[in-house]
């Protein structure tokens, strides 16, 4: 068994015992610490800490746009890559104290594959049910980790439904990239009735609660599935909070769940959904907004000063919205964002 060591976490004061062969942010979420972090595999930045007391630590392979060298040397590193040898302190740079303490056990599970259905030419479908536990627990906007049988890697899908109580399910909508190790597997291999292996639930893209301040919601590409969870869960409690869900797609085709989001106007009192599109083709019928989804935005919006705002999609998306909401006076603690990166 790997040796163990104390991981103490400032400024909130926690402390844990991390095994030599864990991350540290793997250590802490099965002890139920809430985290944040993104793609857990060194290129987000999102778990980016400092060092504050201890040498001894390695990093799995990670990209150093997430962490350049010359902040490494100053003694940053990234939760979701660093194996501890020692008892170390960590400063945590970005943290919510509401949810840190808030984790969900993390559990391993079986599924089979109800429905594996295109919604646009890219995009497809994913709907599991839960055979061995029958259902699982997490937050609205949380995501799991699949197994791609028969290579040892999984990849991160965030659920786009509430909960699993209706019958087990988990529906995820997924990009298809043509050399993605899953989505391939995805495009062409599974069917109806396939058992895969996921673990989960993971990461923090959830509604805060206790708070009646308006929503901005920015999304692109599969970015839709934990945004279109947030807004269900609105809708099944009956939040009542302004909100504004943008969208952004390069064509007419791109776009889905277009009835659902509108149905959604009329449910949620004081939402919006308005989706834009980057590369209109003239040969489709399009009267709505027209550019990069973050012009959309700055068009719209003058004075977002308290509002919440809830980025996911594109790193370079989330990367140009999270200034601009900044600007537009969303406080900085209240963006909350998931890059949907690709491995490799």
């Amino acid at each position: 068994m790997a040796d163990k060591h104390v991981v103490r976490f400032e400024p909130v004061g926690i402390e844990i015992e991390v095994g030599e062969d864990q991350t540290v942010l793997r250590a802490a979420a099965e002890q139920g610490l809430m985290l944040m972090h993104g793609c857990k595999e060194g290129q987000c930045a999102a778990c980016k800490s400092f060092v504050l007391d201890g040498d001894d630590i390695e990093l799995d392979r990670y990209s150093t746009f997430a962490l350049p060298d010359y902040e490494k040397e100053e003694g940053f590193t990234l939760l979701c890559r660093a194996h501890v040898y020692e008892d170390v302190t960590i400063e945590l740079l970005n943290y919510d104290e509401e949810m840190i303490r808030s984790g969900l056990p993390i559990v391993n599970a079986v599924a089979e594959v109800v429905v594996n259905d295109p919604v646009t030419h890219d995009l497809r479908h994913l709907v599991l049910r839960l055979v061995e536990p029958g259902e699982l627990t997490f937050f609205p906007g949380q995501y799991v980790d699949i197994a791609v049988p028969g290579t040892g890697a999984t990849r991160s899908f965030s659920m786009a439904n509430t909960s699993s109580r209706d019958g087990g399910r988990l529906e995820f909508v997924i990009k298809v990239y043509p050399d993605g190790l899953f989505s391939h597997f995805l495009d062409t291999r599974v069917a109806v009735g396939d058992r895969l292996d996921l673990t989960g639930p993971f990461g923090v893209f959830t509604l805060r609660e206790g708070h009646d301040e308006d929503l901005i919601f920015v999304g692109g590409g599969a970015g839709l599935a934990p945004i279109l969870a947030l807004l269900r869960s609105m809708a099944e409690r009956g939040i009542r909070r302004r909100a504004t869900f943008y969208y952004g797609a390069r064509r007419r085709r791109d776009l889905c769940f277009e009835r659902e989001l509108r149905a959604l106007e009329h449910t949620l009192p004081g939402f919006r959904y308005v989706p834009a599109l980057s590369e209109p083709s003239s040969e489709e019928e399009w009267d709505g907004e027209v550019g990069l989804i973050t012009d959309v935005l700055e068009r719209h919006e003058r004075d977002l000063k308290g509002a919440h705002a809830y980025l996911c999609g594109p790193p370079p998306m989330v990367e140009a919205a999270m200034p601009l909401l900044a600007a537009l006076g969303v406080p900085q603690k209240h963006i909350y964002y998931d890059k949907f990166t690709t491995t490799g």
